[in-house]
């Protein structure tokens, strides 16, 4: 009988394909290594809270919100996908060390977008915008209470499915955002890339 975890590639195989083939001229593969700054190395985009508009004088158009955020595209996806069956470790944020929950996010979306975000769950949480369950897509950070409020994250993959680094003694690996434990610990969630 094959793994869950072999069944969810072979599953996602020909959306990974597509994805690579209509992406493979558009998007430079994100560097596997931490970049080494250069003169002519263009700086990472940093998405601060404090730079988010307040809520009554949001941006109305989708240029003005598009100034702001980067664009979404297949990457995330590829990035975070190429992290599962890595080690937790706590502090982590590289293949070479593992992840923990946060150092999974901030690696992806670094790489991915060079966006940088904390290595820190809560502080994570109040970047972006807040958005309701019904509104999640692919690339949407979903926050849990499993030990107080905003304690852990993943990445939304859409079809009800997430991937995060669980615990020590785990692996990265996605769960059913809609199974009773992480459903009764959901604190919200925030979309950092339009």
């Amino acid at each position: 009988m094959r793994s869950y975890k072999q069944l969810f590639i072979i599953a996602l195989q020909p959306l990974l394909t597509a994805l690579f083939l209509a992406g493979c001229g558009a998007i430079t593969p994100a560097p596997v290594a931490e970049p080494v700054p250069s003169a002519t190395s263009a700086p990472a985009v940093v998405i601060a809270p404090a730079t988010l508009p307040e809520p009554s004088r949001q941006a109305t158009s989708r240029q003005e919100r598009a100034a702001r955020m980067p664009e979404r595209s297949p990457e995330l996806l590829l990035q975070a996908l190429a992290t599962s069956g890595l080690d937790y470790r706590r502090g982590g944020q590289s293949h070479t060390s593992g992840f923990d929950c946060s150092g999974l996010v901030a690696h992806v979306f670094q790489q991915a977008y060079g966006v940088k975000l904390p290595h820190n769950s809560r502080a994570q949480s109040a970047y972006g915008k807040p958005i309701q369950v019904a509104e999640l897509e692919m690339g949407d950070l979903v926050f849990f209470n499993t030990e107080q409020p905003f304690s852990h994250v993943g990445i939304y993959l859409g079809d009800n499915r997430f991937i995060h680094a669980p615990k020590p003694g785990a692996v990265v690996r996605t769960e059913n955002f809609t199974a009773r434990y992480w459903k009764t610990r959901f604190n919200g969630a925030r979309r950092i890339v339009d």
